[in-house]
This record gives C-alpha cells, sequence and structure tokens, in this order.
C-alpha cells in the first residue's frame, strides 16, 4: 500500500524526534552537569517528558488521519446500503 506525503512527513518527523530525544537528553545532560549532577538529572528528565509529548502529539495526527479514512470509507458503504434499501 502507497503511502501518501502526509503519512511520509510524519513518519520523517517522528523518526526524527527520536533522535532529538536522545542526542538532546545527552546535550542536556552534559551542558547542565556544569550545575551538579542532581540537576543535570532533573533538566534531562524534563527535556525527556516535555520531548514525548510532542512525539505524542505526532503520532496523535497519524491517528486522526487515519480514523478520518476509516470513516470515510464506513460512510460510503452506508451509503450504498442505504441506497441499496431505499430502491
Amino acid at each position: 500500500m502507497r503511502k501518501d506525503i502526509y503519512d511520509r512527513i510524519i513518519s520523517f518527523l517522528q523518526g526524527a524526534s527520536w533522535a532529538i530525544v536522545l542526542f538532546g537528553a545527552l546535550l542536556t545532560f552534559q551542558v547542565s552537569i556544569l550545575f551538579g549532577l542532581s540537576s543535570a538529572i532533573f533538566f534531562t528528565i524534563f527535556f525527556i517528558i516535555i520531548s514525548l509529548f510532542l512525539i505524542l502529539a505526532l503520532d496523535a495526527f497519524s491517528v486522526n488521519k487515519q480514523r478520518l479514512a476509516e470513516s470515510k470509507k464506513q460512510t460510503e458503504l452506508l451509503q450504498k446500503i442505504y441506497s441499496k434499501h431505499t430502491k
């Protein structure tokens, strides 16, 4: 099954987001280690939580697109059934 451009963009952004989470967490930890270990861990966990919410938002876009496509299929089916029974 071919993906449309919207699905490709969302897939790319999801992959890039995971890379940003991994490298961003490492970078956040390295930069904030200057302020102490406990604050470095806190800032890193805070960065990871916010990044995961953004990944969750991207996934919600994908799920809503799939839900819309499924609703269109069901509507088409229901219209065919309705037209069959009203004749």
